[in-house]
């Protein structure tokens, strides 16, 4: 593993609550910096390559926002302290509906907004990655007509394989590889389906490919891994008063095709690359696909958005 796009952003607008972990995220990285770096482009990815460290391309859950609706340009003036601070791609949402459009979880699918596509083009001007992973059907399909850099759907399924909110169908796949773009399939066996393991990720793999093309299919495997020593810890944390559901969490119900697997621990994490690079010699696919799909498109994608800004 040479490099991650790592989630340094709180599931939230508010721009102190996403401050918080993206303050967290360096400073863990810098007290690693012997073992770990931060690439501020694409180029410093390349370098920490060569010189044998590891990086880690800082990323947001979701876009910080003032929410006070005076001006766009008060609503916009985040975009860049984030950049100027390491964040390199951004969610638009975060399952539910904000001030940009709608997200994964909102039945309604009403799509960007004005201001959505005003957000989306100052992250183009800026060289922000856009992120629709979490983005609804008509959400994810609209940015990725209206984006003028490739964009990505970071960690998402092939909703032809699962029917599931957090999956993309043809047709968004179609338009974001049309952009230029680059789809992540991730490792969560509930959005996976079938037996939810690696084999179903692998099919997902393969349709894709079939589908758009390789060039447009990377692996984003999200963070859904538990340690089998998961509970074990947990029981020694000293009790705590009860959690309110998370605004984000909730979804609307499930349609009667869904299959929901509980057992979060069969996910396929990071720890299982080597195994995916094995499916997909399995699967036929040539070294050169394999390449562009661990890491080639997602760089290119970084590039693209980084070559393009426009000075400050």
């Amino acid at each position: 593993m040479d490099a991650i796009f790592l989630n340094a952003g709180q599931e939230t607008t508010d721009p102190m609550r996403c401050l918080r972990r993206l303050a967290y995220s360096t400073y863990a990285a810098d007290l690693l910096k012997d073992k770990v770096c931060r690439a501020a482009s694409p180029a410093d990815l390349e370098r920490a390559k060569a010189e044998g460290r590891r990086a880690v391309y800082l990323t947001t859950n979701a876009v910080p926002m003032a929410q006070r609706g005076m001006t766009v340009e008060e609503e916009l003036e985040y975009l860049r302290l984030f950049f100027h601070l390491g964040a390199r791609m951004m969610h638009l949402t975060y399952n539910r509906r904000n001030l940009i459009g709608d997200g994964c979880g909102e039945p309604s699918d009403a799509g960007l907004s004005d201001f959505g596509r005003t957000v989306i083009r100052e992250m183009n001007r800026i060289g922000l990655v856009v992120d629709v992973a979490h983005a609804g059907f008509r959400t994810s399909l609209e940015t990725a007509q209206v984006s003028e850099r490739p964009i990505m759907a970071s960690h998402t399924t092939a909703h032809a394989l699962n029917p599931h909110y957090r999956a993309k169908p043809d047709p968004v796949l179609e338009a974001i590889a049309d952009g230029g773009g680059v789809v992540g399939v991730c490792g969560v066996p509930s959005f996976l389906g079938g037996r939810g393991d690696i084999c179903a990720m692998m099919d997902h793999i393969a349709y894709l490919v079939k589908r758009i093309g390789a060039e447009h299919v990377a692996i984003g495997t999200d963070n859904w891994y538990l340690s089998p020593r998961d509970e074990a810890e947990w029981k020694q944390v000293p009790p705590r008063p009860p959690h309110r559901k998370p605004w984000y969490a909730f979804w609307p119900t499930p349609p009667g095709n869904f299959v929901r697997h509980p057992d979060q621990r069969r996910s396929m994490a990071w720890t299982n690359w080597p195994m995916f690079t094995v499916g997909m010699v399995q699967r036929g696919l040539s070294d050169d696909q394999i390449r562009a799909i661990l890491g080639g498109n997602i760089l290119r994608v970084a590039r693209v958005n980084w070559d393009g800004r426009s000075p400050d």
